[in-house]
């Protein structure tokens, strides 16, 4: 594995950005976001869930955005399956998706007080019991798998103050909104380029801070570690607050069941020290990378793939670990 030097300013982002002014493209497509989110607010979770999919599903058939990637990472993670099971696969990642995206608009609907309705249950919640009785915050990291908004929602409306690292999104308008609609959630959001400054107050007062930590971003201190046994690069940011402030850190995902409900799951992260700084990181970021692989071939077809999980590599990298996208 490799990796640039442990950097707290690269580690999660730079300076604070400064406000953008929205164009006339950005308000005419944040007037027709915020006319779906109405209309959906008629119908109930379950069948704005079923809308979800569906107009999900028409991503992979018959518009076709982004398929290909799609089915060539799955059969890149899954090379013992053969194609019909790879376009099942994709198709529920799409529908997923689709899912996901009208659930995280209808979350502020349900609020802090309601919002664990949508959930059976949590496995192993007495690892944020845990750490919030040792008072020294909590690092919650995850994937894009399942519904990640909805996780970090039932999180805080447990009663644990949690802030969530964010990017800014490229229609400022739409990204006010959906900051706005988390913290309705019960979330507060700290943007990647403030989480350097905003991240270690936020754990010494006790918070539970979440990363999102699978996908290779420009500008981010990484490290390629093995996702399906070929090398991604991943975030190491929360390796370096954990072992810079001695924090816990503990994996969470909200699983879809078949009733339509969540299930949080969360996973301790093994935290070792042993004075070799740069292999301690490297060795979280492994970890918590192993994890997420695990539930992903537990139901892949609640995965982000349409990300390109594997664009970023190592120069050295072997011909047939390259990126199956090429």
């Amino acid at each position: 594995m490799t990796a640039p030097p442990t950097d707290p300013t690269a580690a999660a982002g730079g300076a604070p950005d400064a406000p953008r002014q929205p164009t006339f493209a950005h308000r005419a497509e944040y007037a027709a976001v915020r006319a779906v989110v109405a209309a959906l607010h008629t119908l109930s979770w379950r069948r704005a869930s079923d809308l979800g999919a569906r107009l999900g599903a028409l991503g992979h058939q018959p518009l076709g955005v982004r398929r290909d990637v799609v089915e060539k990472q799955i059969a890149a993670a899954f090379p013992a399956i053969g194609d019909k099971e790879v376009r099942r696969i994709a198709r529920g990642a799409f529908e997923n998706l689709g899912r996901t995206f009208i659930e995280a608009a209808l979350l502020p609907r349900y609020g802090p007080a309601r919002i664990p309705e949508l959930f059976s249950g949590a496995e192993n919640w007495h690892l944020v019991e845990r750490a919030r009785a040792a008072g020294r915050g909590l690092i919650l990291v995850g994937g894009h798998l399942g519904n990640w908004e909805a996780a970090g929602a039932y999180i805080a409306a447990r009663g644990v103050p949690f802030e969530a690292i964010a990017r800014r999104m490229g229609n400022p308008l739409f990204d006010d909104y959906v900051g706005a609609t988390r913290e309705r959630a019960g979330m507060r959001i700290i943007h990647d380029a403030d989480a350097v400054r905003r991240t270690p107050r936020a754990l010494k007062e006790g918070h539970a801070v979440g990363f999102l930590f699978d996908q290779g971003v420009l500008g981010l201190a990484s490290t390629f570690v093995p996702f399906f046994g070929r090398p991604a690069k991943t975030p190491r940011g929360p390796a370096v607050f954990a072992l810079r402030l001695r924090v816990p850190v503990v994996f969470a995902v909200a699983l879809r069941e078949r009733d339509g409900r969540f299930r949080l799951h969360l996973e301790e992260v093994s935290v070792e020290e042993t004075g070799d700084r740069e292999r301690d990181t490297d060795a979280i970021v492994a970890e918590y990378s192993r994890i997420l692989e695990q539930y992903v071939r537990r139901v892949p077809e609640q995965y982000f793939w349409h990300h390109r999980r594997w664009r970023r590599q190592p120069d050295d990298t072997p011909a047939e670990l390259r990126d199956p996208t090429r």
